[in-house]
């Protein structure tokens, strides 16, 4: 009989570290929360706290100068992040989703260069995969790099891409070979230095507003062959691998927003009294209290069973990543909601943090691949029967 008791339970350690990351939160990221969310601008003081701490970039292995924290580690980072400000998560996410494919895919030399910075704060890191036309569908990328003496000239249009403008890295798809559709796309390292980057204007977004998001230009952008990560070829595979990691720190951050709207909602039902007794004391918003909870916990649970694949890398991580992604994802969407209605007009109004919340939740349903998407990865691993028991 398998010994389920070490698969995906947090250590002691993960407690401790859990701990520390709230105290910081609390202390230092929340209170920028609504301010970022009003002025839609990237919550600098958050960043620099979370630096301080060394919770910017958790992911990194000590011997790129970083923590080292396990995926389990990092998911909890993210999480408690989250709980705090939606856009503040991202920085410790985005920095792992740019950053992983080195990991996965590059040479000593690509991650030593380009870790490093990350590591000590100096520099964050974005993903270009997403185009105009090519969202869902990714291999229809028009992004081009073609070969060009010993390097590569780079042109194209990302979109939708996460810090863009903050990050001083970005890994770049791009397609080297348009008659190998999938085989012929190749993953590159462009730093926002480079002659001929350039970003589009700030979107105007519902949600997770202090996180920038803009268009990235590449125009005759000349890149030495070094800067490739991985062989010619293998990008679209690494941007796949990469992605069956973090879905499942994107299911960490709708867990921890799905946390910080329960949170606040337990409080004010707790102390807002209707009819001579408090709010709380109502049945009928005692079972949306107990559903919210329950299924928060199920999502928690899920998301640290992915983690514990993404850490090993299993066979059916890509399963786990996109359960843990859409369910979590889902349930924040409806917790964030039903905060909402447990204010009433309260809840409506920009001076209580559950709208903000609801807001932020929703793009966990979309980014990372649409939950349609994720269903539609899970089909195909049920039918190839990749998916395990816990």
């Amino acid at each position: 009989m398998t010994d389920f008791s070490d698969m995906y339970r947090p250590t002691e350690e993960h407690e401790a570290f859990r701990a520390a990351v709230r105290e910081v939160c609390d202390a230092k990221v929340a209170p920028n929360a609504a301010e970022a969310d009003e002025l839609a601008e990237f919550p600098k003081a958050s960043y620099e706290a979370l630096r301080a701490a060394d919770f910017h970039a958790p992911h990194i292995p000590q011997a790129y100068g970083g923590v080292g924290a396990d995926a389990l580690a990092t998911v909890i980072v993210i999480e408690e992040v989250a709980r705090a400000c939606a856009s503040s998560s991202l920085i410790p996410a985005v920095n792992k989703l740019g950053s992983l494919p080195l990991l996965l895919s590059g040479s000593e030399e690509i991650r030593q260069t380009y870790l490093a910075p990350v590591a000590r704060g100096e520099s964050m890191f974005s993903y270009c995969l997403s185009e105009p036309d090519a969202g869902s569908d990714a291999v229809s990328m028009r992004t081009r790099a073609v070969a060009d003496g010993d390097g590569y000239v780079l042109n194209g249009v990302k979109r939708w891409i996460t810090n863009a403008g903050v990050s001083d890295y970005y890994t770049v798809f791009a397609v080297t070979d348009p008659s190998l559709r999938s085989k012929g796309i190749s993953a590159f390292v462009v730093e926002k230095s480079d002659e001929g980057v350039s970003f589009g204007a700030p979107e105007k977004k519902l949600g997770i507003k202090g996180s920038p998001t803009r268009e990235v230009y590449f125009d005759q952008i000349r890149l030495p062959a070094n800067r490739m990560i991985g062989a010619a070829g293998t990008g679209f595979a690494t941007a796949m691998k990469t992605l069956d990691h973090t879905r499942v720190t994107i299911a960490a951050q709708a867990i921890g927003i799905a946390q910080g709207a329960l949170d606040y909602a337990l409080g004010y039902v707790k102390e807002r009294k209707q009819f001579g007794k408090a709010l709380a004391e109502f049945q009928g918003l005692q079972f949306m209290i107990a559903d919210m909870g329950m299924k928060l916990e199920a999502a928690r649970q899920l998301t640290y069973a992915a983690a514990a694949r993404s850490e090993r890398t299993d066979p059916d991580l890509t399963y786990f990543g996109a359960a843990a992604k859409c369910f979590a994802s889902d349930v924040a969407m409806e917790i964030t909601t039903n905060a909402v209605q447990l204010l009433g007009g309260y809840g409506y109004s920009k001076d209580y943090p559950v709208e903000r919340m609801m807001r932020d939740a929703k793009i966990t349903q979309i980014y990372e691949g649409t939950n349609q998407i994720q269903r539609i990865v899970m089909a195909r691993q049920l039918l190839a029967g990749i998916q395990s028991g816990l």
